[in-house]
C-alpha cells in the first residue's frame, strides 16, 4: 500500500496578496539609489576640480612635495568614496530592490557573482578601512600642521574601523554558513507536525529520488578523459585571457543559456578547457553531452537518414550544454552543414554550446562552405564568449621534451 504525506492547503488570497504589496514597497528605495547615483556625480566633479588645481601649481612651480602628496591622497580619497558608492548603488540594488541581469556580461564585477548581504556589509567595512587609512596617511603627512589630540583621536577611531570589520568579517563566516544550511533544508519537508487541514495524497518519487549523481552525470558525458580547470597549465599558452576562463568557470553561461568557443592551434588545451568546464557543470548538477564534430556530424546524419532529425534535435535539449569539439579538423560532407546550422539554430537561446575549433569564425566558411556557415556563425556568436589561445602545441612540447633526455 502506498504511503501517504500530507500537503497543506495553500494561503488564503488575502494573505498571499498582502504578502505581495508588502514586497512591493521594496521599489520604494530605487529613488534612494539614483540619488547615490547623483552623489556619485558630485565626487567626479571634486575629482577633476582637484586635479586641475594640483595641474596648475605644479605648472606655476607653486607646488611643493607636501602639497602634491596632499593632494595625491585627496585624489586617492575621491577614488575611494566612489568605488564605495557604486557597491553601495549595485551591490545593494541587486541585493534589496531587484535582479539586474548581469550573468555572463563581460563586465560583470567579480565581487557582484556572489554579493548577499553578508557579503556586502563586509566589502563596505573593508572599504571604510582603505578611506580611514587615507585619511590617517594625509594626517601624517601633514604632520606639522595637525595637532597631537587630532593625530591620537584619528589613530584611535581607525582602529575601531579595523577592529569593527574584522569583527564583521569573522561572524559573517558562521552567518553565511547558517544560511547555506537554511537554504539546503528549505525545500525540504517542511510539513507541519499537525495542520489544521490536511488533503492526504500518495506519496510519489521525487525528482531527486531519480536524480543521477555528479560522478554518474559526468560519466554520461562521455569525456574521453576526465579533466579539471584546475589543472590546467595556464602558463603554457602565449596568450590566453585567464580572466574570461575563470569568469565562465562559475558557469553563469549555462544559466544564461550562452555559448563558448575555443579557438586556437592544436595542442593548446582547448579540449581540455572544454572538458574542464563540462566537468564542473555535471558537478553543479547540469547534464552534458560531449563528442567531436566528426561524431556529432555522423550522429546527425543518422538521425536524418532515419526521418527523426527533429526528434533528436528536441531530444538533446535534456542536455544543459553540448560540447562540440575539433571543428574543422576533419573534412565533412557536403550535407554536414545543412546540420550543423539546424543544431546550432535549434540550440539558439535553448541551451549551451561549448565549441574548440582550430579556425577562427571568420573562415568557417573554408571548414562548412555554402551560405549556411555564415548563419551559423551568426547565431553561434550572438551570445557567445570567445576565447582564443595562442601557443605551440603542449603534446609536441611534452615529446620534443622527451626526445631531448
Amino acid at each position: 500500500m502506498p504511503t501517504v504525506q500530507p500537503i497543506s492547503r495553500d494561503p488564503s488570497p488575502t494573505t498571499t496578496t498582502l504578502g505581495y504589496a508588502l514586497f512591493a514597497t521594496r521599489w520604494l528605495q530605487a529613488p534612494l539609489y539614483f540619488g547615490l547615483v547623483a552623489a556619485q556625480g558630485v565626487y567626479v566633479y571634486k575629482f577633476f576640480n582637484e586635479l586641475w588645481a594640483l595641474i596648475l601649481r605644479c605648472v606655476t612651480g607653486q607646488a611643493t612635495e607636501n602639497y602634491v602628496m596632499l593632494a595625491v591622497l585627496k585624489l586617492v580619497d575621491v577614488v575611494m568614496i566612489a568605488n564605495l558608492l557604486i557597491m553601495v548603488i549595485v551591490g545593494g540594488y541587486e541585493t534589496f530592490v531587484s535582479r539586474i541581469g548581469l550573468q555572463g556580461h563581460r563586465d560583470q564585477p567579480e565581487w557582484l557573482s556572489h554579493v548577499n548581504s553578508n557579503v556586502l556589509k563586509v566589502k563596505l567595512a573593508t572599504a571604510i578601512v582603505g578611506i580611514s587609512s587615507v585619511h590617517l596617511l594625509q594626517m601624517f603627512v601633514d604632520v606639522h600642521h595637525t595637532s597631537r589630540h587630532a593625530l591620537l583621536w584619528g589613530t584611535v577611531i581607525h582602529m575601531a574601523f579595523i577592529a569593527s570589520a574584522a569583527i564583521l568579517a569573522y561572524m559573517s563566516g558562521p552567518m553565511a554558513a547558517q544560511s547555506e544550511r537554511v537554504g539546503q533544508h528549505a525545500h525540504q519537508a517542511h510539513i507541519p507536525e499537525e495542520p489544521a487541514t490536511k488533503v492526504f495524497v500518495p506519496a510519489q518519487a521525487t525528482a531527486r529520488d531519480d536524480e543521477p549523481s555528479a560522478e554518474e552525470r559526468v560519466r554520461a558525458a562521455g569525456f574521453p578523459a576526465r579533466k579539471l580547470l584546475e589543472e590546467f597549465d595556464s602558463e603554457h599558452p602565449r596568450s590566453f585571457d585567464r580572466e574570461a576562463v575563470a569568469r565562465l568557470g562559475k558557469l553563469d553561461f549555462v544559466a544564461a543559456r550562452r555559448n563558448v568557443v575555443f579557438v586556437g592551434p592544436p595542442g593548446t588545451g582547448k579540449t581540455h578547457l572544454a572538458v574542464g568546464l563540462g566537468v564542473r557543470a555535471c558537478q553543479a548538477g547540469h547534464s552534458v553531452r560531449f563528442a567531436t564534430a566528426a561524431e556529432w556530424a555522423a550522429r546527425l546524419a543518422g538521425a536524418r537518414d532515419a526521418g527523426r532529425l527533429a526528434e533528436e534535435l528536441d531530444a538533446l535539449d535534456e542536455h544543459a550544454v553540448l560540447i562540440v569539439d575539433e571543428v574543422g579538423y576533419t573534412p565533412f560532407e557536403a550535407g554536414t552543414a545543412p546540420l550543423f546550422f539546424q543544431l546550432v539554430a535549434h540550440r539558439y537561446e535553448r541551451g549551451s554550446l561549448i565549441v574548440t575549433s582550430d579556425r577562427p569564425l571568420g573562415r568557417w566558411d573554408e571548414i562548412f562552405g555554402g551560405p549556411s556557415a555564415l548563419a551559423m556563425v551568426d547565431r553561434l556568436a550572438h551570445h557567445a564568449e570567445l576565447v582564443r589561445i595562442d601557443g605551440d602545441s603542449y603534446r609536441m612540447r611534452r615529446a620534443t621534451s622527451a626526445w631531448a633526455e
